[in-house]
């Protein structure tokens, strides 16, 4: 049986081919026609989509801008507030050290005319001394660098001589120049003597 099934008549034979073409044909076209209604169909949806993109790109594009402009904008107000701050920024000091210069102004015309020593040494000390606590209130604090430990972080050596005791070496036996924290950041360094 099968093999009769699977013997063509040359007829059959002639068929086949012919049904097949027929066939493929067939069902080449459905989908080509079922594609054009498609394509018709993706052609408006596109074009609503398109649309709509083209809107959503100029809403988007409108925002950037807008954003840009901000932006300038905040940068150039800044960089002004920055130049003003820079001009006026040691005015609460300025305004704090004139009253120290005006009792300054009053010991110069009272050492021209001044017959006692002392009384202009207690006048300059006192000056002095509303100078330093002006300072310190303001954050400035002197350092204490003698007998201490030899630091450059905060010392700058000078010189060295022998140390005139043994716990001496390697520690500052002197101090040049005084050294300075403004709200414990070093802005001057000590000019120290090192004991070797």
């Amino acid at each position: 049986m099968s093999t009769t099934a699977e013997q063509n008549t040359p007829e059959q034979e002639n068929l086949q081919p012919e049904n097949q073409e027929a066939t493929e044909q067939t069902a080449s076209e459905q989908p080509a026609a079922g594609q054009a209604e498609g394509q018709g169909e993706e052609t408006e949806g596109e074009t609503k989509t398109s649309e709509n993109g083209s809107a959503e790109l100029d809403e988007l594009r409108d925002k950037y801008l807008r954003l840009q402009a901000e932006f300038d904008n905040f940068r150039r107000r800044t960089s002004k507030e920055r130049l003003e701050l820079f001009k006026t920024a040691n005015q609460e000091l300025m305004v704090a050290l004139i009253p120290v210069l005006d009792d300054l102004e009053r010991a110069q015309a009272a050492m021209k005319d001044a017959q006692d020593v002392n009384a202009v040494r207690e006048g300059v000390e006192l000056i002095f001394n509303k100078f330093q606590s002006l300072l310190q209130h303001k954050g400035l604090k002197a350092m204490e660098a003698v007998g201490q430990p030899f630091d450059a972080d905060v010392h700058e050596a000078i010189t060295q001589i022998p140390a005139p005791s043994e716990d001496m070496k390697g520690k500052v036996i002197d101090q040049v120049e005084k050294g300075y924290y403004l709200n414990d950041k070093v802005v001057r360094f000590a000019k120290v003597v090192i004991g070797a």
